[in-house]
């Protein structure tokens, strides 16, 4: 019997959830999915960040058993990731996804070893044969054989959980999990973390018994990339992680914030937000900024300057400290830590969230924030050029706005404003601070299609979504047909 299949009978469910990253963490810690859950079945969290000893006092607050997320070791290079590679080049090819084929013209070809760009024409002649199916089966079978984390499969059959909900599986550390659990026929449902995964990332290649998107946007995006989620179940419950922008807890007075950033409260605050600097150097486009604001091209006004909090390793302190006092740097406690095991505390979390409350207009290029800031209400200026000196990625820039899956739809709503250079950008923002209702309307737009839902609620309809699926799982019914759980290891031992 499948270990996943003996559900309790007399018991409640026991809901495993997986977190590597801290936006994840977020959801966890600080909306009220897992006390939702709680009222579904039994909860025990594996967290990348738990093992470490300045997080250990955060994750005391969830009330649930929190363990640190196990071992999970590399793919084998040869054949497994070389197939792999393949798989992704075939799809590719088929999909003929803007965002991929962007990421393969500007970026991917520079990186990739001449070993790799070799396997792009045996893709090319299976994508012609539309053999992508068979070979991403395949695939999986042979991923799957190949286990990557006794650990996780030894605690799995300690825990024995009814459902596994992974929130990373397009990460490197959770599909190496999946693998444990599939081979012993846990259930598992796959929650989609972003709205940009599904068109930008590479393969889901393992097959999951249910997922979890934010919008219907997403779920008709999964639907057509991935044609065999249509016959299994898939939640749109909004984006649980923006719950947290909406509860006053977290909210501190104008005066109170900039106190704590050493800024004036009277001020304009323009927030100057960053992205990964492993992609595009954005802080050339921030010091621009600066420079003007500190000759007064801007009028009395401040910048607090964001990095992602992901990536965000202290290495731009040289870059602004001349621009102090009208100009400051956001620090992080993280700085300088592996990416997984960063995880942040409440007064982190007021620091987001206020930082994007009390902007009054918000920079940035293409990124995630423009939706932090929409939920304020707060004027968006969007790079639609490459700041850096010599401008090599301005064609990649070009299609992240106008062609990027996720993004276009965003940045051709007029709910933001492109700028094609640093005299645009500063005039955009001069008027954005004399009237910030502009655009008001399209903001909103890009709230409802990015994320569906917007009533704070989306942690409690992810945790009724698990729910309804350990009870579909339990009662193994789907439309009235039974669900079949693969086991295609355990059925060999």
């Amino acid at each position: 019997m499948c270990a996943g299949n003996n559900l309790a009978e007399n018991n409640r469910p026991k809901f495993l959830l997986l977190t590597s990253s801290l936006l994840i963490d977020r959801i966890f810690l600080y909306t009220n999915f897992v006390e939702s859950l709680k009222q579904s079945g039994d909860v025990t969290i594996w967290a990348a960040s738990m093992g470490h000893d300045k997080n250990s006092s955060i994750w005391e607050k969830t009330n649930a058993k929190v363990e640190i997320l196990p071992e999970v070791l590399p793919i084998r290079e040869f054949p497994h990731n070389y197939l792999r590679r393949l798989n992704e080049f075939v799809w590719d090819y088929r999909l003929r996804l803007p965002s991929r084929i962007s990421m393969m013209r500007h970026v991917r070809n520079k990186q990739h070893t001449n070993l790799l760009r070799a396997l792009k024409i045996p893709a090319w002649f299976l994508a012609l044969l539309r053999a992508e199916s068979l070979l991403e089966n395949n695939l999986e079978k042979l991923l799957l054989t190949y286990p990557r984390s006794a650990e996780a499969e030894k605690r799995l059959r300690e825990l024995q959980p009814s459902v596994i909900i992974t929130t990373g599986p397009f990460q490197f550390e959770q599909p190496g999990i999946f693998a444990a659990a599939k081979k012993l026929g846990i259930p598992t449902l796959a929650f989609v973390p972003s709205w940009d995964n599904i068109t930008t990332k590479n393969r889901m290649v393992f097959k999951y018994d249910g997922y979890i998107v934010w919008s219907e946007q997403l779920k008709k995006e999964l639907h057509e990339i991935y044609p065999y989620t249509r016959n299994q179940p898939v939640y749109v419950v909004g984006a649980p992680q923006y719950d947290i922008l909406l509860q006053n807890r977290f909210y501190l007075a104008r005066a109170e914030f900039c106190r704590q950033q050493n800024l004036q409260p009277d001020l304009p605050l323009i927030v100057y937000s960053l992205g990964s600097p492993n992609f595009l150097k954005e802080h050339h486009g921030a010091i621009d900024l600066a420079a003007r604001i500190v000759r007064g091209e801007l009028g009395k006004v401040q910048m607090l300057v964001r990095p992602h909090p992901i990536h965000d390793n202290a290495e731009l302190e040289d870059d602004f400290e001349k621009f102090a006092p009208s100009v400051r740097l956001q620090r992080t406690p993280n700085a300088g830590r592996c990416l997984n095991e960063r995880s942040q505390d409440e007064a982190q979390i007021t620091e987001w969230v206020n930082t994007f409350r009390h902007a009054d207009v918000v920079v940035n290029l293409s990124s995630t924030v423009t939706v932090d800031a929409a939920f304020f209400n707060r004027p968006v200026v969007n790079l639609d050029f490459d700041s850096q000196p010599g401008a090599s990625d301005q064609k990649l820039i070009n299609d992240i706005n106008h062609r990027w899956n996720h993004f276009k739809p965003v940045a051709e709503s007029g709910g933001v404003w492109l700028v094609r250079n640093f005299d645009e950008t500063a005039n955009a923002v001069r008027n954005y601070l004399k009237n910030p209702n502009l655009h008001k309307a399209k903001r909103r737009w890009i709230l409802e299609y990015v994320c569906g839902h917007l009533d704070g609620k989306s942690g409690e309809r992810m945790a009724r979504a698990a729910g309804e699926f350990a009870e579909l799982i339990h009662s193994g019914e789907k439309a009235g047909n039974k669900i079949e759980l693969a086991c295609p290891i355990a059925a060999q031992q």
